[in-house]
C-alpha cells in the first residue's frame, strides 16, 4: 500500500515530533477515523516505523463508531501498525456536557493503553485551525491570558505518559490533502457539525470569513501561551516570598504588582488553603475589593484587604 506522505511532509513532522518526543521512543497515535487523526497516523508510520501503535476510543455514543473503529483497523493491519479499540464503560451515558465528558473518557483510556503497551507518549491530531477556533471561543467566553493560550504541544497525561500535538502548525488543509493522496476515504463525525455545539458554530463563522487567517490565530495562542508561561515563571518567586502563613489563615503581600500577578497570586493562595476559586468576573470583582481594601467572603472564605490580605475559613454562619 503506497499511502506515504511526500518526504518534505515527513521530514518536517519528524522534526516537530522529535522536538517533543526522544527519537528512539514508542509513542501512541489516537486515531478516530476523521482527516485530522488519519493523516497523524499516516506521517507517524512513516516518520518512525516500527515505533508506532495506534488506538481508536469506540465512546458507544453514536451508532456509526463500530464501523470508524473497524475501518482504522483495517488500515492499521495493511500499513503493519499494531492497533486497539479501547470501548467505553459508561455506568451511565452522559446526557449533559457530552463532549466534555466523553474527551475526559478518551484520554483516560488512552493513557492506560499506553501505560499497558509501555508508549512514552499518546499524540493527537489538533492542528492550527483548531487552535484558531479555541482562540475565538475564549475570547467569546472573555477567558484571560491563560484561556487564551490555547492547546499546549506538549503536556503530561500521567506520571508515565506525555500528550503531544506535533500539528500545531498544520493546517487542516494539508493535512485533508494527505489523506486524499493515500487513497483513503475518512469518516465525517456529524457532531463536527452540530450547531448546538460552540466549537461548530465558530468553525462554520472561521469558514465564512476568508480574509481570517487561521494559522496567524494560532500564532497569536502561541504567543499567548508563551506569555502565560513566563508568567507562571515570574509568579513562583512571589508565592515563595510574599505569601505567609498567619493565626488562622494566610497573609498575601500585593504591593506594587501588577494586576495579573496580583491575580495568580491570590489563586495561589486559595491553593495554600485547599480551596478552588472561581475564574473570571467574580475573582475580579474580589481583587477590585481588596486592592480598595474591603472585606468579601469568596468560596468559604472570607478575604480582608489593604495593605496586605489576610485569607481565613469565613465563620460559621449562626442559625
Amino acid at each position: 500500500m503506497d499511502s506515504a506522505p511526500q518526504p518534505s511532509a515527513i521530514e518536517r513532522f519528524a522534526a516537530g515530533l522529535d522536538s517533543l518526543v526522544a527519537p528512539a521512543s514508542r509513542i501512541g497515535v489516537a486515531v478516530s477515523g476523521g482527516p485530522d487523526s488519519l493523516a497523524l497516523l499516516l506521517l507517524a508510520a512513516a516518520a518512525r516505523p516500527g515505533k508506532v501503535a495506534a488506538a481508536t476510543v469506540d465512546h458507544g455514543l453514536r451508532p456509526e463508531s463500530v464501523e470508524e473503529a473497524a475501518m482504522v483497523a483495517e488500515l492499521c493491519e495493511r500499513l503493519g501498525i499494531p492497533h486497539a479499540t479501547l470501548n467505553a464503560d459508561w455506568t451511565r451515558a452522559p446526557t449533559s456536557n457530552q463532549q466534555a465528558v466523553a474527551r475526559a473518557m478518551r484520554y483516560r483510556l488512552l493513557d492506560q493503553w499506553a501505560r499497558w503497551d509501555g508508549l512514552a507518549a499518546i499524540a493527537t491530531a489538533h492542528h492550527a485551525d483548531d487552535q484558531a477556533e479555541t482562540l475565538l471561543m475564549r475570547l467569546a467566553r472573555g477567558s484571560g491570558v491563560r484561556g487564551l493560550g490555547g492547546s499546549r504541544a506538549s503536556r503530561s497525561l500521567s506520571e508515565e505518559v506525555l500528550l503531544v500535538r506535533p500539528l500545531l502548525e498544520w493546517r487542516k488543509a494539508e493535512l485533508v490533502t494527505i489523506v486524499a493522496r493515500a487513497g483513503i476515504a475518512a469518516f465525517d463525525d456529524p457532531s463536527n457539525h452540530d450547531p448546538r455545539h460552540d466549537r461548530s458554530r465558530f468553525r462554520v463563522l472561521l469558514a465564512a470569513a476568508d480574509w481570517i487567517d487561521p494559522a496567524r490565530i494560532s500564532a497569536s495562542a502561541s504567543a499567548l501561551r508563551d506569555a502565560d508561561e513566563a508568567l507562571d515563571w515570574a509568579l513562583a518567586p512571589l508565592i515563595a516570598s510574599r505569601i505567609s502563613p498567619c493565626e488562622g489563615g494566610i497573609l498575601v503581600e500585593p504591593t506594587d504588582l501588577p494586576r495579573e500577578l496580583q491575580r495568580r497570586l491570590l489563586l495561589a493562595a486559595f491553593g495554600e488553603l485547599g480551596v478552588s476559586a472561581p475564574r473570571g468576573p467574580e475573582l475580579m470583582r474580589a481583587l477590585a475589593a481588596l486592592n480598595a481594601g474591603q472585606a468579601v467572603t469568596l468560596s468559604g472564605l472570607k478575604l480582608e484587604g489593604g495593605p496586605q490580605w489576610r485569607l481565613s475559613p469565613e465563620p460559621p454562619r449562626r442559625h
